[in-house]
């Protein structure tokens, strides 16, 4: 049995071990920086998934959201609980080695929930954001708080919920607060003294490229926040950041102007934070279609040529290929229904349909606010070459806006939004088919955004995609199904209701030669493997 001592050998004594090179290791919040959320892992196959079972179950001390993603490194699982607590868990039985709790003053009020999206790992160092706005490191092998960065301002709504990013020996992580009417940026730590390296404004000041697409001073509330994990590429030494919505998020006219670099993807120098390119998908947003998705960075050819790529399904219900060492258009082609934007121009600019945008009376716009996709990860698998997405389709939202002035640490959306998503609870109760609106697994061909199949559920979904070098493709829903499918046609290959909400990306790792997939679901971790004697 591991103790806290053995645990702390282990620790100190790993590098890149042959596990995470194998792929036996989940040691980054996507798997790997360039953030394929696929695994190279084989033991589950087609073939014996229906042969999988419950080996342990984690149950969080808290009702908040269970939004974690988990690492597992050097044998250990590590985990976040909302609203900031670490825990390190033994990842074959689900043994508690220890428990870190991160007390919040009174006052905090995050925008969407008291949620924890995950940690990031490197020397023996976890590194945590909390709601009120502090980067803490945990030594991995006790539970003891090494390091304090105070951040400031979660009075005014500003919060850290994504899990950092560690390039290097820098720590990156960047503020959540957007509703609030906050100046969103990325910042860089040194990872052993959280001494801040660099800073990226995602809201331009007066000078700074960019400002001059903020009219009315409305840059002084400009948004502009971070809740997403970025990606990482070491060749070109870039790591890239989804951006998310102007503030007020449904009140444009007191913001003309494209509102850079709200939704937007930003490649940053990463060892100094120097803006190399950005593109913006949604110049002006209207909508509150946060450009907070996954950056998905694959090397292929381009039109006979290599190149290397980014891969990106956004909110605003379009796909779209980019050339991640430049920032240059390649090509967009909408995934989902959209009545926006009547097309994308050269430079992949959308061109903006007439009557679309948020008016006082209300306006009727496809996609609704939650988007043609949103925070929850992708896939690309190599195997296939075919990206996977979770896609709400077929649904819209009318969208209203008012006057409303700012009040530091107050809601400022400026509107509201309704929406006409279904199948709603009471559809499903009655048996009745749903007029509009339903969420699938989708899988696209990633040089065209084509569709090559889909998987359709009788609930929408905020779970992430896993997919795997056997094909096999893992996901669940809201109404609490966790299954698998087969990556090559889309049909079902295995399911399970676990009871509760899913909204968390699952993972899978290896421990002494045994494949384990793990999802949060509800209040609860749940870990899954073969059934012994199952081959």
């Amino acid at each position: 049995m591991r103790t806290l001592a053995t645990l702390a050998i282990i620790i100190a004594a790993a590098g890149m071990t042959a596990a995470a090179q194998s792929g036996a290791e989940w040691p980054t919040y996507h798997g790997t920086t360039s953030s394929w959320h696929h695994s190279t892992l084989k033991q589950i196959t087609p073939l014996n998934v229906k042969n999988l079972e419950v080996k342990w179950v984690y149950q969080a001390q808290s009702l908040e959201k269970f939004e974690t993603t988990p690492l597992v490194v050097n044998g250990v699982m590590y985990l976040t609980e909302p609203p900031n607590t670490v825990v390190a868990l033994d990842p074959v039985t689900g043994r508690e080695y220890w428990v870190y709790e991160h007390r919040l003053p009174e006052g905090v009020l995050p925008c969407c929930g008291k949620v924890n999206r995950g940690l990031a790992m490197s020397g023996g160092l976890l590194y945590m954001g909390t709601l009120d706005m502090k980067l803490l490191a945990i030594d991995a092998a006790t539970g003891r708080k090494v390091w304090e960065k105070e951040l400031g301002g979660f009075e005014k709504g500003y919060s850290l919920t994504h899990a950092p990013l560690v390039v290097n020996d820098i720590v990156i992580a960047g503020t959540a607060g957007g509703e609030f009417g906050i100046q969103g940026f990325i910042a860089a730590f040194n990872a052993q003294t959280g001494e801040e390296v660099w800073r990226f404004k995602t809201i331009p000041e007066p000078g700074e490229p960019g400002h001059e697409t903020w009219e009315n001073q409305a840059w002084r509330t400009g948004g502009g926040s971070i809740w997403l994990t970025g990606s990482y590429d070491p060749a070109l030494n870039l790591t890239y950041w989804g951006v998310g919505n102007p503030s007020p998020d449904w009140n444009p006219h007191v913001r003309p102007g494209d509102n850079l670099y709200t939704d937007s993807v930003v490649a940053l120098d990463a060892s100094t934070g120097k803006l190399k390119w950005h593109f913006q998908f949604t110049p002006h947003d209207e909508w509150d279609w946060d450009a907070v998705q996954t950056a998905v960075l694959v090397d292929g050819a381009w039109k006979g040529a290599p190149r290397k790529l980014m891969l990106w399904a956004n909110r605003n219900g379009f796909y779209y290929v980019l050339d991640r060492a430049t920032g240059e258009f390649l090509h967009g082609v909408p995934f989902v229904k959209q009545d926006w934007a009547e097309r994308l121009d050269a430079k992949g600019r959308p061109v903006k349909a007439p009557g679309r945008g948020s008016t006082p009376e209300g306006s009727l716009t496809f996609p609704g606010v939650q988007g043609g996709t949103n925070w929850f990860a992708p896939s690309y698998s190599p195997v296939t070459k075919l990206f996977y997405l979770s896609a709400w389709d077929d649904y819209s939202s009318r969208y209203y806006s008012w006057d409303q002035p700012h009040e530091p640490g107050r809601w400022f959306g400026g509107g509201g939004v309704t929406s006409d998503v279904s199948p709603t609870r009471r559809d499903r109760l009655n048996r009745r088919k749903p007029d509009s609106g339903y969420g699938a697994i989708r899988a696209l061909k990633w040089d065209t955004g084509e569709k090559v199949w889909e998987h359709k559920m009788t609930d929408v979904s905020e779970s992430g995609i896993l997919t795997t070098a056997t094909n096999v493709l893992f996901s669940g829903n809201r109404e609490g199904h966790f299954f698998a499918l087969d990556a090559t046609t889309g049909g079902l290959l295995w399911r399970v209701y676990l009871g509760g909400q899913g909204a968390s990306s699952p993972i899978t790792y290896a421990v002494d030669g045994k494949q384990y997939v793990t999802v949060a679901n509800g209040h609860s971790m749940f870990t899954f493997a073969l059934r012994d004697g199952a081959k």
